[in-house]
């Protein structure tokens, strides 16, 4: 089976010995995205609602330069800090996948790299 390394312009780089995806089998596996502005390579705000839209944008850019989109996800996994945050999470979530949603898992963890609040990873169909 093949396996090709996705590079995007338009996401942050991998900060440590990881892609940001991967291309095989017809599926794309997305790392992990946080909400790390790919200009910058900073948290793009303190704020949830910030960091969940740059997240979500980070992946879709990412999805993009492997020749899919956010339509083709299949499965994601949220990593969040707080599950009190869960509702404004889910909210712009919603906004990214409107109408048949992926499959999704939602874990809250200790922490996060550069100490982001979340962290989204996705499997998509190429």
């Amino acid at each position: 089976m093949d396996r090709k390394v996705v590079i995007s312009e338009k996401a942050p780089k991998a900060i440590g010995p990881y892609s940001v995806a991967i291309e095989s089998g017809g599926f794309v596996f997305c790392a992990g995205q946080t909400g790390i502005d790919p200009r910058t390579g900073d948290l793009v705000s303190p704020d949830l609602e910030a960091q969940t839209r740059q997240v979500l944008t980070n992946l879709k850019n990412v999805l993009e330069a492997a020749g899919t989109s956010l339509e083709k996800v299949v499965k994601t996994t949220v990593f969040i800090r707080d599950m009190a945050d869960f509702p404004k999470m889910n909210a712009i979530y919603a906004e990214f996948f409107p109408a048949n949603p992926p499959a999704r898992s939602t874990i809250a963890v200790a922490g996060l790299p550069k100490g982001g609040i979340v962290e989204i990873e996705a499997i998509a169909i190429k």
